[in-house]
C-alpha cells in the first residue's frame, strides 16, 4: 500500500497499474460476533467507538465489470453509524442475501463487514468488460450498486430488485485502503478538490439531488418555496445549495445560531431556529400537538409574505413528518427518506387527502443522477460541506460524533491521504470558490 500512495502522491499515475496489489488492506470492520453489544441500551447510548475496527481484511478477488479503488478519503453517512449500533437490522443480514444471488457475491457474506459508502481516489485494477475505466484514473463513487438483471431497473435503476447501497448492504466499502466496486459507480474527480473534499459529497449530494431536483423527486422548479428541514447538516446543506442554485426560494429549518449563520453563508435568508422559537411537535410520546403545526405554519407564511411551502424536504422522519404534511402548500410535495429521529411516521390524513398533497419516497440516487451530481459539483455550481478531517484509525470518533448530532456539514476520514488538502489539480478553479469550499470549515 505505501508503493500505491507513493505513486498516487508523486503524480505518478501512469505507474499505479503497474504495481502489486497486495494481499491484504486496513479497513474499518464491524464485526458479526458482536451484533449483541448494545442489547438493552438506549439508542443514544450505544457508542460506535467501541464496535468499529480499524484492522487488516484480505483482499477480495476482482469480478467482471468491477474495479479495485485505492481510496484516498472517505466520509461518514449516517448509514455507517446504523450499521456501528446494529440498527434496525444488523448489517450481516444484507451480507448473507446478497451472498446467496451468485457464486461470485458469496465474496461479500464474511464474519466482517467493511463499511463506508463515499469515496475519492484512484483506480488501481479493472475487470474483465471494464473498457471506460482505467488504473490511473482519479475517481470518486456514487454508492449504489445494482445487477441489472431484471426488467424493472432498466428505466431507473433504483427500482432495480437488486439494488444495494455499497458499504451498507454490500462488503468492501469506503473506509478503507482498498474498495471494490462496480464500474458504473465510478465518476471522474472533481479537479479542485482535495482527496477529503471530493469523498465528502458523493452520497448526500446524490442523494439530495434526487431527492429535491430529480423528476423521480420533487422536480424542484424555479420560483418554488423549498422547507428543508437540518438544512446546515450532511442532506440538507446540499438541498439548500439546490434550491439556491436552481432559482427556488429555501426556507432552513435548523437548531442554533451557528447552524443559522452557516445557512446565511451559503445565502439563504429565511431561517427558522427551532430551537430558539420553542417548538414541540409532540405531547407525549404517542400525542402530537396540532397548536404547535399552526404555531410553526404560520412562521412559515410570516417569512415567505403568506405562502406555504411548495416542497418539504423531509429526512428526520418521525418527530417532524406531522408538521411537515400540515404546512404544505395545498398540492404541494413532501418528499422523503432517512427518519433519522424514527421510521413510524404519524399524521393526519386530513391535511393530505383533502388537500391533494403528495408523499413521495426517494432513496440514494440513478447514475445519472449521481453522475448530474457530481458534475454541479465539478463545475463549481455546488460546494463540499466538510467541516472536520479524522485520520482512518479514528472513524469511531468520527461516526460517533455524527451519531450524536456534534457535527456540521460532512466529516470526512483520510485514508491513503496523509494529510488535508492534497490531491487538488485545478488551482485556478478553487481559487475562484475557496470561501465556498470552506464555508463549513471549523465549524
Amino acid at each position: 500500500m505505501e508503493k500505491i500512495r507513493d505513486a498516487i502522491l508523486s503524480g505518478d499515475l501512469a505507474a499505479v497499474g503497474g504495481l502489486d496489489v497486495p494481499d491484504h488492506y486496513r479497513a474499518v470492520t464491524v464485526h458479526s460476533d458482536e451484533v449483541e453489544m448494545f442489547k438493552g441500551l438506549e439508542t443514544p447510548d450505544k457508542d460506535p467507538r467501541k464496535s468499529l475496527h480499524v484492522e487488516d481484511v484480505a483482499t477480495p478477488e476482482l469480478g467482471p465489470g468491477e474495479a479495485l479503488v485505492a481510496v484516498m478519503a472517505s466520509a461518514i453517512n449516517y448509514n455507517t453509524v446504523w450499521t456501528s449500533i446494529f440498527e434496525p437490522l444488523d448489517t450481516f443480514g444484507f451480507l448473507r442475501r446478497y451472498g446467496k444471488t451468485s457464486e461470485l457475491a458469496k465474496r461479500h457474506d464474511l464474519p466482517y463487514h467493511v463499511v463506508g459508502s463515499d469515496l475519492a481516489g484512484v483506480v488501481l485494477r479493472t475487470g474483465p468488460g471494464v473498457g471506460a475505466w482505467k488504473p490511473g484514473d482519479q475517481v470518486v463513487a456514487h454508492c449504489l450498486s445494482v445487477e441489472l438483471e431484471h426488467p424493472d431497473g432498466h428505466n431507473d435503476t433504483m427500482l432495480d430488485p437488486e439494488q444495494r447501497i455499497w458499504g451498507f448492504e454490500t462488503n468492501f466499502g469506503g473506509l478503507a485502503e482498498l474498495a471494490l466496486v462496480k464500474s458504473n459507480q465510478l465518476m471522474p474527480k472533481p479537479a479542485h478538490l482535495s482527496w477529503e473534499e471530493a469523498a465528502s459529497p458523493g452520497l448526500v449530494n446524490s442523494t439530495a439531488y434526487r431527492q429535491l431536483v430529480s423528476t423521480n423527486g420533487a422536480a424542484m422548479k424555479q420560483g418554488d418555496t423549498v422547507l428543508i428541514w437540518g438544512a446546515s447538516g450532511g442532506l440538507g446543506s446540499y438541498a439548500t445549495q439546490f434550491a439556491l442554485n436552481g432559482g427556488a426560494t429555501p426556507i432552513c429549518v435548523v437548531s442554533s445560531p451557528a447552524k443559522a449563520e452557516i445557512c446565511r453563508k451559503m445565502g439563504a435568508e429565511l431561517i427558522i431556529d427551532r430551537s430558539a422559537e420553542g417548538y414541540k411537535f409532540w405531547k407525549d410520546e404517542n400525542t402530537q400537538d396540532i397548536r404547535e403545526w399552526k404555531r410553526f405554519g404560520a412562521r412559515i407564511r410570516e417569512l415567505t409574505g403568506g405562502e406555504d411551502p411548495d416542497i418539504v424536504f423531509e429526512h428526520p422522519g418521525r418527530e417532524t413528518f406531522g408538521a411537515s404534511v400540515y404546512v404544505t402548500k395545498r398540492g404541494g410535495k413532501i418528499v422523503t427518506c432517512a427518519s433519522t429521529s424514527g421510521f413510524m411516521h404519524q399524521y393526519d390524513n386530513r391535511y393530505l387527502w383533502m388537500h391533494l398533497k403528495s408523499i413521495v419516497g426517494s432513496h440514494f440516487a440513478n447514475y445519472r443522477e449521481a453522475s448530474e451530481a457530481n458534475r454541479l459539483i465539478a463545475k463549481g455550481k455546488i460546494h463540499p460541506t466538510l467541516s472536520k478531517v479524522y485520520p482512518l484509525d479514528e472513524t469511531g470518533q468520527a461516526a460517533y460524533d455524527v451519531h450524536r448530532n456534534a457535527h456540521q456539514g460532512k466529516v470526512g476520514v483520510l485514508c491513503l491521504s496523509p494529510s488535508e488538502g492534497l490531491g487538488v489539480t485545478d488551482p485556478e478553479l478553487r481559487a475562484r470558490h475557496i470561501g465556498a469550499i470552506n464555508n463549513f470549515r471549523g465549524v
